[in-house]
C-alpha cells in the first residue's frame, strides 16, 4: 500500500482537541477548525473545499466607496435600520432589471449576510399563524439554515428533491402542505450543495401552491446567476434569473453580497420582500410584537432586536456595486465563471480517479459546472470517504448533514488555487491506488 501523508491517530487527536466526537459527521466550521490544527500540526498544505469561502478579490467599485465614506465618517453614524436610501433604490432596480420583478425600495433590507435575513424571517413567519408553526425544506440545502430553527425551537420537515424533480413535485409538497402546519417554504436556486436549478414548472408549482395555501416561500438566491449555461449578466435583457417571484406575491428573496459580488467579510445580504407581503397584517403578531404589521414586525421586532441593521459603509460600497450592474458599466459574472471553469477541471480529476458525481444530472441534462459539485465512491458512505480523504489532505463536508438521502460529499471549488490542480491529482491518484 502507498503511503498515506497523514495519520488516523493525529486527526482523532486533534479532533478530541475540539471536541469533536464524530469527525465524519462535523459541520462546516468543525471541519475548518480541526483542518486548521492539522496543517499547524503536520505543515501540510490541505486541498481546502469545506467551506464556500470567495476565492476572488472584491470589486474595487466597492471598496473605493467604503473607504471614501469612511473617510467621511459614516462609521461614527448609526445607519436607518430599514436601509440607506441609496441601496433601497439600487436592489429594487437590480430585481427590475436582472429577474424582471417589480418590488418596492421600502421592502428591500439590508441584513447581516442573507443567514440574518433567514433568520428574522423564520422567527417572525413562524408566528403569523399559531396553525402554521413548520418550516419545510427543499433538500439538500445549506446546513445552517437548520440550525437556525433549532436555535429558535421550531418544527421543521424536509425532503430530497432529486427524485421528485418536474411534476412530481407538487404531489411531494402536497403531501406536508395537506396537514395544514407549513408556515414557509425554503430553498436555494443554484442548489448549495447540489447545485442543480430549479426549473420554470418547478417554480411555478410552488407559486401556485404558495396562493392556494397561503404560506411564504423563502427563496434563497445566494448564488444568483451563476448558472453559467445561461448569461444573466445583461441588465433590463432577457434571459433574467429564475425567480418564484414570478408566480407568487408570497414570497421572501435572500440576495448574498458575499459569493456573486465576492464581498463576504463585510456580512451584508439583502432580503426583499414582496409588495403584498409588505402590507399584509396578521392578527397572532400581536403578541409578540405589539403590531398586525408583517413589515413593522420585521423591522422593528425581529430585526431591531437582532443587530438593528448592518455596517454603514459596506451598505453604501454594494449600493456602488449595484448601481454600476443596474447602469451595465460593471459585468458582475465576468469574474466569477472562473468557478466554472474550476469546477470543470475538478470534476475530471475526481472522475479519472473512480469517483463519481451524486447529483450528475438537471432534470435531464447534465449539472452546471459551479460554485459546488458532489462526489461519491464506490464502497464508502459520506462520512466514511470524509474521513478518509482528510489523511490525504482534502478536506470537503458531508451531503447528509444538508439533507441529502445520498451518501457522499460537498466540494467546494473556491478556494482551490489553479497552482494546486497538480497536486490535487496527485493525492486523488494515491486515494485511487490505495483503494482498488
Amino acid at each position: 500500500m502507498s503511503e498515506i501523508p497523514i495519520s488516523d491517530s493525529l486527526v482523532a487527536r486533534l479532533a478530541a482537541q475540539i471536541d469533536l466526537p464524530s469527525v465524519g459527521k462535523a459541520s462546516i466550521r468543525e471541519i475548518v477548525s480541526l483542518v486548521d490544527r492539522i496543517e499547524k500540526q503536520t505543515g501540510i498544505p490541505f486541498i481546502r473545499m469545506e467551506m464556500g469561502v470567495p476565492g476572488l478579490p472584491p470589486p474595487d467599485i466597492g471598496t473605493k466607496a467604503e473607504i471614501e465614506v469612511l473617510g467621511r465618517g459614516v462609521a461614527s453614524v448609526y445607519p436607518p435600520i430599514d436601509g440607506v436610501p441609496a441601496l433601497k433604490h439600487e436592489t429594487s432596480r437590480f430585481l427590475k432589471l436582472f429577474l424582471d420583478i417589480e418590488v418596492d425600495p421600502s421592502g428591500c433590507i439590508p441584513t447581516c449576510g442573507s443567514m440574518q435575513g433567514s433568520y428574522i424571517s423564520f422567527l417572525t413567519l413562524s408566528r403569523c399563524d399559531p396553525a402554521k408553526d413548520t418550516v419545510l425544506f427543499i433538500d439538500p440545502c445549506f446546513p445552517v439554515h437548520k440550525q437556525q430553527c433549532r436555535v429558535l425551537d421550531l418544527h421543521f420537515e424536509a425532503f430530497d428533491i432529486y427524485d421528485f424533480r418536474g411534476t412530481r413535485l407538487r404531489d411531494k409538497l402536497l403531501t406536508y402542505l395537506d396537514r395544514g402546519r407549513i408556515c414557509s417554504i425554503l430553498y436555494s436556486n443554484p442548489n448549495n450543495p447540489a447545485w442543480f436549478c430549479l426549473a420554470e414548472d418547478e417554480l411555478g408549482i410552488i407559486g401556485e401552491l404558495a396562493e392556494t395555501y397561503d404560506f411564504i416561500v423563502l427563496e434563497d438566491l445566494a448564488y444568483f446567476g451563476m448558472d453559467f449555461r445561461k448569461d444573466y449578466s445583461s441588465p433590463g435583457r432577457p434571459p433574467f434569473q429564475p425567480t418564484v417571484a414570478r408566480y407568487t406575491s408570497n414570497y421572501i428573496l435572500f440576495i448574498s453580497a458575499s459569493k456573486v459580488f465576492s464581498y463576504a467579510g463585510q456580512r451584508i445580504g439583502l432580503m426583499s420582500v414582496s409588495d403584498r407581503l409588505w402590507h399584509r397584517r396578521f392578527p397572532s403578531l400581536q403578541k409578540n410584537y405589539g403590531t398586525d404589521s408583517l413589515a413593522h414586525a420585521l423591522l422593528y421586532g425581529s430585526l431591531y432586536a437582532i443587530s438593528a441593521g448592518t455596517a454603514h459603509s459596506a451598505q453604501l460600497a454594494v449600493a456602488a456595486i449595484m448601481k454600476a450592474m443596474n447602469d451595465g458599466t460593471h459585468n458582475f459574472l465576468k469574474d466569477v465563471r472562473l468557478y466554472g471553469d474550476r469546477a470543470a477541471k475538478m470534476k475530471e480529476l475526481f472522475i479519472s480517479s473512480g469517483f463519481r458525481i451524486v447529483y450528475d444530472t438537471d432534470l435531464d441534462v447534465p449539472v452546471a459546472d459551479g460554485f459546488y459539485f458532489t462526489i461519491t465512491y464506490p464502497g464508502f458512505t459520506g462520512a466514511r470517504l470524509l474521513e478518509e480523504l482528510l489523511l490525504y489532505g482534502i478536506s470537503t463536508i458531508t451531503l447528509d448533514i444538508s439533507g441529502s438521502t445520498h451518501e457522499g460529499l460537498r466540494v467546494c471549488v473556491s478556494q482551490v488555487r489553479d497552482d494546486q490542480m497538480g497536486l490535487l491529482e496527485q493525492r486523488l491518484e494515491l486515494f485511487r491506488a490505495n483503494h482498488q
